[in-house]
């Protein structure tokens, strides 16, 4: 598998395929990234959330996204269809939400944010 430079800016490390940072900066990426990011239940994923999460996935318990490409995945992550982006009444529209696996979720959300850990795009 081919290597590259990690993307902090002036490391020489080399990092795998698939990895952005090596581990130092990894370490230091996620921590700027964890103390800048508002807590789950701030952004309204609280206990009201996981109660109507856990319903939800009860009665849809199949990834939405695999069965339209004719396979059979448990879910267990409810997406926002369009993402709410804090609009509180698009959060709680069941309408707007799919029961997904966590693999179709990632995708989804990656295609949105245009990559992974490339945040340019729409929230989820």
């Amino acid at each position: 598998m081919p290597l590259h430079l990690c993307n902090y800016p002036g490391c020489k490390e080399l990092v795998s395929q698939g990895e952005r940072y090596c581990f130092k900066h990894k370490t230091e990426a996620n921590r700027y990234k964890d103390r800048n990011r508002v807590s789950s239940a701030k952004r309204g994923y609280g206990n009201a959330w996981r109660r109507a999460r856990l319903a939800f996935l009860a009665d849809h318990p199949l990834c939405a996204e695999c069965e339209r490409q004719g396979r059979i995945t448990p879910a267990t992550v409810v997406d926002h269809i369009i993402p709410h982006k804090g609009n509180k009444a698009l959060f709680w529209d069941e309408s707007n939400w799919q029961a997904l696996c966590e693999t179709c979720h990632n995708t989804k959300t990656a295609c949105e944010d245009g990559g992974f850990g490339n945040k340019r795009g729409r929230g989820g």
